[in-house]
């Protein structure tokens, strides 16, 4: 079985490594929710959605500003008033980077889901 979101993030990371400015990703609604989520955190410029008939695509446009990205895994479930602890395990240093969790609320960051007061489950992290 084929993780899309790892292949996805895998792709966008060694794309900014090389340096090259765009890519293209396998589209599924968690990769376009993840990079929604990315996007309004400025750490891509844009995406659009290619159909190639066979399911379709992504072109990611991408700004030069992710160091590191990834799936966690397993996807662990944080009560609501653990996201800090899991910040500190992932996340390098205070306020830099984030993590993008599943709550009820739909996919967010793990400070909105703070402030919403959700819980959830850890689905990726880039920094």
């Amino acid at each position: 079985m084929t993780d899309h979101l790892a292949d996805a993030l895998n792709t966008i990371k060694t794309h900014e490594i090389v340096g090259q400015g765009k890519c293209t990703v396998k589209a599924t609604r968690l990769i376009g929710e993840i990079l929604r989520v990315l996007k309004e955190h400025k750490y891509l410029k844009d995406y659009k959605v290619l159909d190639d008939g066979r399911g379709g695509w992504y072109e990611i446009v991408l700004d030069g500003r992710i160091n590191d990205c990834g799936v966690i895994k397993p996807r662990m479930p944080v009560r609501r008033t653990d996201w800090s602890k899991r910040e500190q395990e992932f996340i390098p240093g205070f306020g830099v980077g984030l993590l993008i969790v599943s709550t009820p609320g739909g996919i967010m960051t793990n400070a909105d889901a703070e402030k919403k007061k959700f819980g959830g489950r850890l689905l990726a992290y880039v920094y």
